[in-house]
């Protein structure tokens, strides 16, 4: 008899605490998935991207420059419902952006445009990387949101900038003057590579 209880009551030890497991277990999903639920709420909200030109250059180059006019629309394409399809997004813009080094067109194929390019992906590649970690810092992403936007606008000014210097007509003989500068640059300085000892040989001559 005292057998049948203890095992009766052992049964009801155990059946409790599954159950306070269970209770345990639901508490903590539910606590995920509000958490879960925050952090998508506020990408979501910050997922705003400048996806279109700023001004006439970058407008110009939208419909040249094949890489640039995708990567734009990229960006325009904002995805929906869950934070799988926002990670989705970021690896497909992050390749977008990666092309950007494809293709530059000649007049901005410059050291100025090329290092804001350069800057511009490193800032997208860290985003994709946080946002694909399995506790996303939802605050680093929308940082870094707002980083990408800033370098977008000075990318886009700085090309603007070299088309309006292209457009300033420059002076009679200015182009000449310029060339001449060149060459006289590339010669190696005389007196650079003459040791004093040559100098007094050469004056008591």
């Amino acid at each position: 008899m005292k057998y049948k209880i203890s095992l009766f009551l052992l049964f009801v030890f155990v059946l409790n605490s599954c159950q306070n497991e269970d209770e345990k277990r639901r508490a903590e999903n539910e606590k995920e998935a509000k958490k879960k639920e925050v952090i998508f709420n506020n990408i979501n909200k910050s997922w705003v991207f400048i996806d279109e030109p700023i001004n006439e250059a970058s407008e110009q180059k939208v419909s040249s420059w094949t890489e640039w006019r995708e990567f734009l629309e990229e960006l325009g394409d904002k995805p929906r419902k869950t934070i799988g399809a926002f990670q989705k997004k970021s690896t497909a813009i992050s390749k977008k952006a990666m092309a950007l080094n494809n293709n530059i067109p000649a007049e901005f194929n410059v050291p100025s445009i090329k290092s804001r390019i350069s800057i511009l992906i490193t800032k997208i590649m860290m985003m994709d990387l946080f946002i694909h970690l399995n506790q996303i810092p939802d605050k680093k992403v929308t940082f870094l949101i707002g980083e990408i936007n800033k370098e977008l606008v000075s990318l886009e000014r700085q090309m603007d900038n070299i088309i309006v210097k292209s457009k300033i007509p420059k002076e009679e003989g200015e182009e000449d003057f310029l060339k001449m500068l060149d060459t006289t640059r590339a010669i190696p300085n005389a007196s650079v590579n003459t040791s004093p000892l040559q100098l007094k040989n050469t004056d008591q001559k």
